[in-house]
């Protein structure tokens, strides 16, 4: 049951570092194209919550700069 419990607790950390690691912009921007879609934001809440806040050109997409206002 111990062993249970630590390898519980092992995932649970590695899915927070993943999530909290996507904050990152070029994490963020899977594809490489210098921008953040909304598909790409929505792995993170925050970003995600936030896009249509931050996109302030309004073009669907993050660019570093927008993204750097998060």
């Amino acid at each position: 049951m111990n062993t249970l419990n630590k390898t519980l607790a092992l995932i649970a950390f590695a899915s927070s570092s993943v999530a909290f690691a996507a904050t990152d912009f070029d994490t963020l921007d899977v594809d490489g194209n210098g921008v953040i879609s909304q598909q790409e934001a929505s792995v993170d809440a925050t970003i995600s919550a936030k896009f249509a806040e931050l996109d302030t050109d309004q073009n669907g997409e993050l660019s570093k700069e927008e993204f750097s206002q998060a």
